[in-house]
């Protein structure tokens, strides 16, 4: 199944079976990353997220999410929908807000900030803007 969601620089596609969970994603990502930022975020299935993981970073498993940012105002993210919902009892969150919360971490990582205290001040911030704490 392939559907999409699109404006000026946003565009959604799902590349998954079932739904996604109706969330603020334009929302965010304009508050994350600006009105003029171009983003394409995919909904990708495990065998999708492990193949690109191995091309990309030479780790053959599946992720959660995938950032490729591809200038400084225009980038990518695949989230892995079938392992964010596995995923998210670990973390005690509901699925749709570990989805938000991968979502976030995935716009953090377009806008350069890398695994740390700060990108983590930056995730609780923006969780808890969007009360998802």
């Amino acid at each position: 199944m392939s559907s999409q969601q699109k404006n000026e620089t946003f565009t959604i596609t799902q590349k998954t079976k079932g739904r996604f969970p109706n969330l603020p994603f334009a929302d965010i990502k304009q508050a994350v990353l600006g009105r003029r930022y171009n983003l394409s975020l995919v909904f990708v299935e495990n065998s999708f997220s492990k193949k690109i993981n191995a091309h990309y970073r030479g780790k053959n498993k599946p992720t959660n999410v995938l950032a490729f940012p591809i200038s400084k105002t225009e980038g990518e993210l695949f989230i892995n929908l079938p392992l964010v919902k596995k995923e998210a009892p670990t973390f005690s969150l509901p699925f749709p807000s570990f989805l938000l919360f991968i979502f976030i971490h995935g716009l953090l990582h377009l806008k350069g900030l890398r695994h740390g205290s700060r990108m983590e001040k930056e995730e609780k911030k923006w969780m808890k803007k969007y009360s998802l704490v």
